[in-house]
């Protein structure tokens, strides 16, 4: 099935369970996720329905020259699980380009379950990858947006259950679901990870109500490298004022 194919069955899907009042009903994932905790709920329904006991949800980066995985979120949130940084390391070049060029699936299985490698290699539209993490099995899914964006949608497990009736489905919502999160965070991808520990914490002070000169206090700073910290933060999440960027900050999951 061709990425046209996929994005018609996300439409499709979306038809299905809209009820009149414009919402979907109990059980199934609305068309606009608000927060970036909203998605993550969205994606573990997902991984509940399939089996998955993790996941993780990964833009390409932009760059044509350094391919690699940005990790969004994962079944760790607010945290960041270990299997989801070795992804977002080298290992995850070869599938940035296919995911650029292809929407098929990609499934290993390296746990030494022979069931899992059964259950997984007996799925008609998908093809065997390098483990994208070492020991675990995964399937993945290509995922794409508007504005060219493109991303990866991960399920790891032992006993997943999927099959060539159910793949359609679990791939047009991980369609319908990065779309969400792509208008959510349009083209920051790669930007908010560039954002410093200590501006981090300079912007979770400023959201607990402190001013720049009680910051500079508590991090043993200067007041005008607290307000630096807090203007490089503010530039790098677009924002207006630091009272935007705290507020996209605490919308995008960097900070409590």
């Amino acid at each position: 099935m061709k990425h046209a194919q996929i994005k018609e069955a996300a439409a499709a899907l979306f038809n299905e369970q809209r009820n009149p009042f414009g919402a979907f009903s109990l059980g199934s994932e609305t068309h606009h996720a608000v927060t970036i905790p909203d998605a993550v709920r969205r994606c573990r329904w997902i991984a509940v329905d399939i089996n998955a006991s993790g996941f993780g949800l990964f833009f390409v980066s932009p760059s044509l020259e350094r391919a690699r995985l940005v990790a969004c979120f994962d079944s760790d949130y607010p945290s960041t699980g270990l299997t989801t940084k070795f992804i977002s390391g080298a290992s995850g070049e070869e599938m940035v380009r296919h995911s650029r060029i292809s929407t098929t699936p990609r499934w290993w299985a390296d746990s030494g379950m022979a069931v899992s490698q059964q259950r997984l290699g007996s799925l008609a539209w998908s093809e065997p990858t390098a483990p994208l993490a070492p020991g675990t099995d995964g399937i993945a899914f290509p995922v794409h947006a508007e504005r060219g964006q493109c991303g990866l949608l991960v399920f790891l497990g032992p006993d997943m259950t999927l099959s060539d009736d159910t793949l359609c489905e679990i791939h047009a919502r991980c369609f319908a679901l990065f779309a969400s999160v792509a208008r959510i965070r349009p083209s920051e991808t790669g930007r908010t990870r560039a954002i410093s520990k200590r501006e981090l914490e300079c912007l979770k002070l400023t959201a607990n109500g402190n001013t720049s000169e009680e910051i500079a206090k508590l991090l043993k700073l200067s007041v005008h490298t607290a307000n630096q910290y807090l203007t490089q933060s503010t530039q790098k999440l677009n924002a207006v004022n630091r009272n935007q960027a705290v507020a996209k900050a605490l919308r995008l999951g960097l900070i409590e």
